[in-house]
């Protein structure tokens, strides 16, 4: 059984390990994470083919994949307003869906595609965002896929890039920012273990003083 009935999102620098933090705070509270799971129970709800969810996962909408897309694909929708809307538009409501549906079915960490948005009108919620300074990122990067540092801040960066165009076309708030997250920890000062027990701590204190906040 859980040991807490709390949700946790998790936002995230790339190379911050924030999804391997996310783990093992999984792990210890005995709750699942959703990471790519969230785009597969919205492909499998939504009807839209699987693909859509890959190609549009926190990327921004003016790339030109996006434009293939829209032109390739015909969803063949009959409602007016719905049939108009944007491919980007339909995935992303699939997904908000998706992310409410799973948040309503009980404790659970969210990581990334806006799920601190997505659920910010429910009480029992954390919002995290995860960064570290990009040295430390560059090293984690370049020893996980094998590149050198140069290709590896390059792949941070425009990583970076696309999961901030995504969070702040779809929310009314702005990636990394410290007043869009609850809390915001930097693993590269607290070490994945560290920066998973803090996450632990504020859960903790969230659940026991809830009730007393002003």
């Amino acid at each position: 059984m859980a040991k807490t009935n709390t949700i946790i999102t998790i936002g995230r620098q790339y190379g911050s390990a924030g999804r391997e933090i996310g783990y093992k705070v999984a792990e210890a509270l005995d709750i699942k994470l959703y990471d790519k799971e969230m785009l597969d129970r919205a492909a499998k709800e939504s009807g839209i083919c699987q693909e859509l969810f890959e190609t549009h996962d926190e990327k921004p909408t003016n790339s030109f994949l996006y434009s293939l897309v829209m032109d390739t694909y015909s969803l063949g929708y009959t409602s007016g307003s719905y049939t108009d809307m944007p491919i980007n538009h339909k995935v992303f409501l699939a997904q908000f869906d998706a992310i409410k549906k799973i948040a309503d079915e009980g404790p659970c960490i969210l990581v990334g595609r806006c799920a601190d948005y997505a659920l910010e009108d429910y009480d029992n919620v954390i919002s995290l965002f995860i960064h570290a300074d990009m040295d430390i990122r560059i090293r984690r990067i370049a020893r996980i896929y094998d590149l050198s540092d140069a290709k590896a801040r390059d792949l941070i960066v425009k990583t970076d890039k696309k999961r901030a165009s995504y969070y702040n076309y779809y929310s009314n708030k702005k990636w990394g920012a410290s007043d869009s997250y609850d809390f915001s920890l930097n693993s590269g000062k607290l070490g994945i273990d560290g920066t998973a027990e803090i996450i632990q701590k504020l859960v903790e204190l969230k659940e026991r003083d809830g009730d007393k906040r002003l």
